[in-house]
């Protein structure tokens, strides 16, 4: 089974995430989640490379690559034309959302490649945008669940499996969950979300 069928079969696939994979997106999101400010919600985006094997997504890394959504010309052109229309003005923001390099995603599909892997998806933070946007958390919450516009990202690119990682500051703390989802076809009129089963490896004792 390969990345495609996953795609074409979610139902019944798992998803594992490697402890070192699912560290490397953990460091790179908290290291963004510090810079969020209101007007300012700076992305963290990666690539998933994996196997698929009997029905299970295994995750072994997490790639990263640079984003050129504030000045790519398809990206730009993306944005302008079908995003700001469908989704709102707030899109307008060039620092909201993520449009990876396509260099760096030619290098990590020859990485992947190169070590017998295959790219499986995408993860992206999510941070508790109501309560660093709005004050006292009057705005519309995120959480590990899709956006609209996440919809419309991950029914785009195809990809069959898609992180989110929700980070939320509580006690002086860091909290973090998760949540998988799959682009279901069905019905491309409404598109939507089928959520997929996720684990998490706990980390390696040195």
């Amino acid at each position: 089974m390969s990345a495609r069928d996953v795609s074409e079969h979610a139902d019944g696939v798992h998803v594992f995430m490697e402890s070192a994979a699912c560290a490397a997106f953990l460091d790179a999101a908290v290291r963004v989640y510090g810079t969020v400010r209101p007007g300012l919600p700076y992305a963290c985006f990666g690539v998933l490379v994996g196997s698929v094997r009997d029905h299970t997504a295994r995750i072994e890394r997490v790639a990263f690559g640079r984003n050129v959504r504030a000045r790519d010309t398809a990206a730009l052109g993306e944005f302008s034309e079908s995003i700001v229309p469908c989704f709102g003005t707030a899109y307008e923001n060039p620092h909201r959302g993520y449009w990876c390099d396509s260099a760096d995603l030619l290098r990590i599909m020859r990485d992947a490649e190169a070590a017998g892997l295959e790219i499986l998806g995408s993860v992206h933070l999510h941070p508790d945008w109501h309560n660093i946007d709005s004050p006292g958390g009057t705005g519309a919450p995120l959480s590990e669940h899709p956006t609209k516009m996440d919809t419309y990202v991950f029914a785009s690119t195809g990809w069959p499996v898609n992180l989110i990682c929700y980070l939320e500051r509580r006690n002086g703390c860091i909290y973090h969950s998760w949540g998988a989802w799959s682009p279901c076809a069905a019905d491309p009129s409404t598109p939507h979300c089928d959520a997929l089963p996720v684990r998490l490896a706990l980390p390696t004792a040195g």
